[in-house]
């Protein structure tokens, strides 16, 4: 077995965290859990013979693994296109009734094929943060490759949206892509204020940039709590179980809350997917749920990095840290 050799992309793990003590993060207004919700817009953007790919989409759709190399796959393309003509909407109406504001994850080749969802969007003041310009694995690109696209999508969404996002979340995410889109921020002084390509605790945590005394804030994201098990083998085969999970995240996460240590939780959705009518209601019983407690923030991931940055801002190091190649 060879020793692996850090190289100028990579980020140290780190296995320590916050410790058996962690800290009282102070959410506003005495809060005890801060709940983001994520809705995943991806619609348009998947895999498809249309977009230039060899095959069409194999993940998170009704019949799932089941590709068409060489073929278009109709049944594949007009389930995505549920998310986008019938799905979106019907969320958008829930959250408005309750208030409560969401992130997008939004892939930027998505927004530009309907241009009236990131509109409604930003009309009823949700966030919008970066999925990338196209959802697939960039693990097959070069990093320069991976660059030009991490430089398509923020032109993309500056164009539909008026501004650059100050988030990121992969998922498919390569080698690279960390410090690919530190990099590409700096380059364009674009503030980047989060990244969601992290499952490691259950508050933000910094991650210090290799090589300078600078951190990116992780906002960690969520496999567990997603509508997206559904289309998987270890997900769920029924509504009841994906709210009864979420149910049982919330209890633990605010029980943690009230005894003096708040958490915050996400619940990761997707239009085509939690949307369709058999599952929409685990969401709606969810925000009836969550709505009769005390102390629940819903909020932004904007706005829990904000918070989060007053309570336990980045104190840079003296030194920067040593760690991988200096050049790619």
């Amino acid at each position: 077995m060879s020793e692996y050799t850090p190289n100028y992309y990579d980020f140290p793990r780190e296995f320590r965290g916050y410790g058996e003590n962690p800290p009282d993060i102070k959410w506003p207004n005495g809060a005890k859990i801060a709940i983001n919700f994520v809705l995943n817009y991806e619609e348009g953007a998947e895999n498809s013979l249309e977009n230039g790919d060899p095959a069409s989409e194999m993940y998170i759709w009704e019949i799932p693994y089941v590709s068409h190399p060489g073929k278009r796959s109709y049944d594949c393309e007009s389930d995505f296109e549920y998310g986008s003509r019938a799905g979106v909407w019907r969320i958008l109406r829930l959250f408005k009734k309750y208030g409560y504001k969401f992130t997008t994850f939004a892939v930027g080749k998505a927004f530009e094929l309907q241009p009236d969802v990131p509109a409604a969007i930003m009309r009823d003041g949700h966030e919008i943060a970066s999925h990338c310009y196209r959802w697939q694995d960039f693990s097959k690109y070069s990093p320069e490759e991976e660059k030009k696209l991490i430089h398509k999508n923020m032109a993309s969404l500056k164009q539909t949206t008026g501004s650059y996002p100050k988030g990121w979340y992969y998922a498919r995410l390569s080698q690279h892509s960390r410090r690919l889109v530190y990099d590409v921020h700096q380059e364009l002084n674009a503030p980047l204020l989060w990244m969601a390509d992290a499952y490691a605790d259950d508050l933000p945590y910094w991650m210090a940039v290799p090589r300078t005394t600078d951190a990116m804030l992780m906002v960690p994201y969520s496999y567990d709590c997603n509508d997206a098990r559904f289309h998987q083998p270890t997900g769920w085969s029924d509504t009841d179980g994906f709210l009864n999970h979420i149910k049982y995240a919330f209890d633990t996460l605010y029980t943690e809350g009230q005894e003096g240590t708040p958490k915050m939780m996400t619940v990761a959705l997707h239009a085509r997917v939690v949307a369709k009518p058999g599952r929409f209601q685990a969401l709606v019983k969810f925000m009836e749920y969550i709505s009769a407690k005390e102390g629940v923030w819903v909020a932004t991931r904007e706005e829990i990095a904000e918070h989060f940055k007053t309570i336990i801002p980045w104190n840079p190091p003296a030194e920067p840290l040593a760690y991988g190649a200096s050049e790619p």
